[in-house]
């Protein structure tokens, strides 16, 4: 419930900033601060992912049940008071030694994070889900807030 308020908490900061990004880009107040707005009034964001395997680095095998993953990346980012979504698939890849291992990874999807926060959440989940690595992906996206 807590999570849900720092998500809800992290919304209202992001549409205050849309508001005051369109008053200033109106009024022509600041030519730096609009920049993050585009054309067509969405706001310019990063999107960060994280795909996280579930497959043990030793064993090539997911130990535990899904769930209990997803609830300890939960918790670790209500720690980092981080507002995120995520989505859990399926795939493959091939092992250095050439060995094909197919595995299910959650991806964690953050917008606007900082790069220290995400650069932490992703050595702690590497030691969390006994991980060799944890692929980080970013991207500048467009987006807005419908109310």
């Amino acid at each position: 419930m807590l999570n849900d308020y720092m998500l809800l908490k992290q919304r209202l900061l992001h549409k205050q900033r849309l508001a005051e990004h369109m008053r200033q880009r109106r009024d022509g107040v600041s030519e730096d601060v609009s920049e993050n707005i585009s054309e067509d009034g969405k706001i310019q964001m990063v999107e960060t992912r994280l795909y996280i395997g579930l497959n043990d680095a030793e064993t090539k095998k997911q130990i535990f049940e899904t769930e209990q993953y997803v609830e300890q990346l939960k918790k670790l980012c209500f720690t980092y008071h981080v507002p995120f979504s995520m989505a859990f698939e399926e795939g493959g890849y091939f092992h250095e030694n050439g060995e094909y291992v197919e595995e299910k990874t959650l991806v964690l999807t953050l917008i606007d994070a900082e790069k220290d926060i995400i650069q932490k959440i992703a050595k702690d989940l590497c030691g969390l889900f006994n991980q060799e690595s944890i692929l980080v992906t970013e991207g500048n996206i467009k987006g807005c807030y419908i109310v």
